[in-house]
């Protein structure tokens, strides 16, 4: 199995040198597993491709993972990537690992879950908290092709996953496990189980710990399968729970101390939950593709979709989405790399809001298609499947309900210590293909002292000055300092850190605004420090002002009467990656497409 990635050296004259590994941390190392990732795939538009459009609706049509398609991603050792570099596998930084595994969730969301999004997710537990032997076992298995599964998610609480279904209690000197969940990913074909259970009635956070079971090693009569669970989307995931009967596990198969399940869950979900969406956001680029290709080819309205403006803003604004949507997901992954303890507040952000833009800008392309959003197989089918499948993947293992929760107990002290106050970073948070300290689960925090992204709206206010928009850009950022301004006046006065008192209406519209308050800052970021560099899209403020357009639109705040966006800008970019078939993401990656 080769796990590293190569470079080829060029001469000046072109011929071929010496074959070189690529640093797993750099930028080309990345586009190499892009590339390899979108050359085995092949182009999805393409009938006659075994991995294509095609043949990944006929298999959902079964309620089936391709197995042609899994075949593809065991070929790619795919698995490496969520294993940690010093245990043999490619994991060193967050957002390069979303972004290789876009490439698998633009052409089917359920490949992507239910092939390795959830190993990832369960490995995350292992990686933070596992002891040696645990973190070799788990790595070992994944590279050699098996799977994890993890019981964080929570259907019949709402996503709630210290609800009581697993418990585990001590009985004559043996720890054992009993209760149900009814959905568990893949818990039928994985070998390793990541379990969050209650092992104390006591209240308060130390009543839950977290076990590593090695599912060969329990006894076959106290571990039952349950009856795969029938959803509107994901059909090719395998939905399938456990039941634990008296089921004894040993001592050892705790992941780090008894009672520590809910700080390894909110140390982990600092990673995942900024991840899951990065790479779900996909599935909202080939949404697009597809709309783009119906008007391209079919018009709308009965006029090519250049002469009709409603289409064109409707495209444009769906890109626009997407980006903004990639800004905050970059700052979330990114932030896990440098294990600051507001890590853990950017991802649940990204896991709160990335789901909103992405299903409203679905539905506002669905518009497009017309009566084709209905068309199940052909050349347009792959779009109702995005359609029904988006509102799953982006739920995961906590819905918006849990990710609010986690921001809402941090707003009093970024609000008091932080807003309006920290001065800008250094901009390493927001450079995309900047190289970043190798990812350690084991140092994410969980307490926020500082705010770095939205340190980003005052820096701004700094850098307009000689910006084209001027007009438009100036009195949107003095816009969205001005809110964050009254959020801090709102959220200064709430209690610290009481999840209690903060779990209500009042204080998740505050979180809700929050959200809107950091897209906007982070697209700012972006935006700011791409100047001087080769993206000139990213470095023009035209798909800036049209972000800042929507996101205050959503926030319903002011904005300027005589100044319409420029998406027409936009529009053009939009058609250029479409003609050429790159992404529409941040990264504007070539893609294997028609």
């Amino acid at each position: 199995m080769v796990l590293g990635t190569t470079l080829v050296e060029r001469d000046r004259s072109g011929a071929q040198g010496t074959r070189i590994p690529a640093p797993l941390n750099s930028e080309a190392a990345v586009q190499e597993r892009v590339a390899d990732l979108e050359r085995r795939l092949g182009d999805p538009w393409d009938p006659g491709n075994p991995l294509g459009h095609a043949a990944l609706l006929a298999a959902d049509e079964r309620g089936t993972l391709l197995p042609e398609a899994e075949q593809a991603l065991d070929d790619a050792c795919l698995n490496a990537e969520f294993v940690p570099a010093s245990l043999g596998g490619r994991l060193v930084r967050a957002d390069s690992l979303a972004r290789v595994l876009r490439s698998v969730f633009r052409r089917d969301q359920a490949l992507g879950v239910g092939y390795g999004a959830f190993s990832c997710l369960a490995g995350a537990s292992v990686w933070a908290a596992g002891n040696r032997t645990q973190r070799r076992w788990a790595a070992d298995l994944l590279l050699g092709g098996g799977r994890l599964a993890v019981s964080f998610r929570e259907l019949a609480h709402a996503n709630a996953f210290l609800r009581d279904e697993f418990s585990l209690r001590t009985s004559g000197g043996t720890r054992m496990l009993n209760g149900s969940k009814q959905v568990i990913i893949n818990a039928d074909r994985a070998q390793g189980l990541v379990i969050v259970c209650r092992s104390s009635d006591e209240p308060g956070s130390r009543a839950h710990s977290t076990l590593f079971l090695d599912r060969a090693a329990l006894p076959g009569d106290r571990v039952h399968d349950l009856e795969s669970y029938p959803m509107a989307g994901m059909r090719g995931c395998r939905k399938t729970g456990l039941e634990f009967t008296d089921c004894p596990v040993p001592d050892e198969s705790l992941l780090g101390e008894e009672g520590s399940g809910v700080d390894l869950a909110l140390r982990t979900f600092a990673f995942t939950r900024g991840i899951l969406p990065s790479m779900v956001l996909a599935g909202g680029d080939t949404a697009l593709r597809t709309a783009a290709r119906f008007a391209a080819g079919h018009g709308v309205g009965g006029r090519p979709v250049e002469r009709n403006p409603q289409a064109r803003r409707t495209l444009s604004g769906a890109f626009t989405d997407l980006l903004i949507c990639d800004s905050l997901a970059l700052a979330a992954t990114r932030a896990a790399g440098f294990g600051h303890g507001v890590t853990g507040v950017y991802a649940a952000a990204a896991k709160y809001l990335l789901p909103i833009l992405l299903n409203d800008a679905v539905h506002e392309l669905s518009v497009l298609l017309g009566s084709s959003i209905y068309v199940r197989d052909g050349e347009f089918g792959i779009f109702q499947k995005h359609v029904r499948d988006l509102p799953l993947t982006s739920l995961g293992h906590a819905g918006a309900a849990a990710a609010l929760s986690t921001i809402s107990p941090q707003l009093p002290a970024l609000a008091r210590r932080s807003w309006l106050v920290d001065a800008p970073s250094d901009g390493s948070l927001l450079r995309l293909r900047d190289e970043l300290p190798t990812l350690d689960l084991r140092r994410l925090g969980t307490f926020a002292a500082h705010d770095p992204l939205c340190a980003e709206l005052l820096a701004a206010q700094d850098s307009l000055d000689h910006t084209g928009h001027r007009a438009v850009l100036r009195p949107l950022v003095d816009h969205l300092v001005e809110e964050l301004r009254r959020l801090r006046n709102s959220c200064a006065t709430l209690a610290p850190l009481n999840r209690a008192s903060l779990a209500n209406p009042h204080t998740y519209a505050l979180a809700d605004r929050y959200t809107l308050v950091l897209a906007a800052a982070a697209c700012l970021g972006v935006w700011r420090h791409q100047q001087g560099g080769p993206d000139t899209f990213l470095a023009s403020p035209d798909w800036l002002v049209v972000a800042l357009l929507r996101i205050c639109t959503r926030l319903g705040i002011g904005l300027p009467g005589n100044a319409p966006g420029p998406e027409d800008e936009v529009f053009t970019e939009l058609q250029r990656r479409y003609r050429e078939g790159t992404s529409f993401d941040l990264y504007d990656s070539p893609l294997a497409t028609s």
